[in-house]
């Protein structure tokens, strides 16, 4: 079983996150390609069985490029065993973790072209120390706003990382038909 899992991700917790997936479909015999999005049009999406794209948030709104790749490879998408999952700072607040309840993936299913098989969404991570003072400032406005973290010394992590071992569980045993 060929495994394509492709990350759209801006400071690096999509990828984490992927990494954990991509080691639960090796752990079940799938060859697995692990791909940044900006390289995912090189490659022949056919060849593939199933086909699991994770995307981060920045500023309340996935990247551009996402929904073009989506519109683009569409009908391919649906022909494979797919996912899909959004990660964002949003869905560390329990009424807005799952994919009818966490408002960026309402928002994908209304923008995209595709309805994926499999969703799912994750809690992301705040890394201040790392971030561009506009960055750090803007983040940190709305962590304010929403009743997060505002401390820019620290990093937070708020991945379920057992959330996302259930998802690449199943990710993993779902079978092409």
């Amino acid at each position: 079983m060929q495994t394509l899992i492709i990350y759209s991700t801006i400071d690096g917790q999509t990828k984490r996150i992927c990494d954990v997936i991509a080691q639960a479909c090796l752990a079940k015999q799938e060859i697995v390609k692990l791909v940044d999005l900006a390289q995912a049009n090189t490659l022949d999406l056919t060849n593939y069985d199933k086909i699991l794209i994770g995307a981060s948030i920045r500023y309340g709104k996935h990247r551009p490029q996402l929904f073009e790749f989506i519109q683009q490879h569409q009908e391919v998408l649906r022909s494979k065993v797919n996912g899909f999952f959004s990660v964002n700072v949003v869905a560390r607040k329990p009424q807005k973790n799952t994919p009818t309840t966490n408002p960026y993936m309402k928002k994908f299913a209304e923008l995209s072209a595709w309805q994926p098989q499999m969703l799912a969404v994750f809690a992301g991570r705040i890394n201040y120390p790392a971030y561009r003072f506009v960055d750090r400032f803007m983040i940190r406005f709305i962590m304010w706003l929403t009743k997060g973290p505002t401390d820019t010394s620290q990093s937070y992590e708020f991945t379920d990382w057992q959330q996302v071992a259930k998802f690449a569980e199943d990710f993993s045993l779902a079978k092409v038909s």
